[in-house]
């Protein structure tokens, strides 16, 4: 077992959940591939006055997820889109039972699997407590365009 040399924690601080804030988020997709909604969400934040909280981010769909990536290099986001692809390939040989909208539709739903449907942000002082280079995705797993919906919901305290 290996132990930090140096670990430090800040104090803890507690506010009264006195907000509940929701909204949908809407978008049209242009097939596969990574949305950053890190700006949609940081205006919802700011929308509903946030100050100390969490956000949740819910999508009201199989065959697409979110995700929270590194936002420097696009590099990456080209490597994880390979790296799903390597681990359910869209190939009509894969053998895949469920083809109800053609090759990609069961590669999307176990891509959702690995990948999401929701993730919890916390809010701090009033902004999404993201590191620098973190930034919020929805990742559409269909080669085809669609219109897909996020819900944002805020808990806690506002300004």
């Amino acid at each position: 077992m290996t132990t930090a040399k140096s670990i430090t924690r800040s104090a803890p601080s507690s506010v009264q959940a006195t907000t509940i804030a929701s909204s949908l988020l809407t978008m049209q997709t242009q097939g596969c591939g990574f949305i950053d909604l890190t700006g949609e969400a940081a205006k919802f934040v700011a929308d509903v006055h946030a100050r100390d909280g969490a956000l949740t981010l819910f999508i009201r769909h199989t065959s697409a997820s979110l995700t929270i990536q590194e936002n420097a290099d696009p590099s990456v986001l080209v490597d994880l889109s390979t790296v799903l692809a390597r681990l359910a390939p869209d190939d009509e040989d894969a053998g895949w039972t469920h083809d109800t909208e053609g090759p990609d539709d069961m590669p999307a739903h176990i891509k959702t699997m690995l990948t999401g449907t929701s993730l919890h942000v916390p809010v701090l002082n009033g902004a999404l407590a993201l590191g620098t280079w973190q930034a919020i995705y929805l990742i559409e797993h269909r080669t085809r365009p669609h219109r897909r919906e996020v819900v944002l919901q805020f808990v806690g305290a506002s300004r």
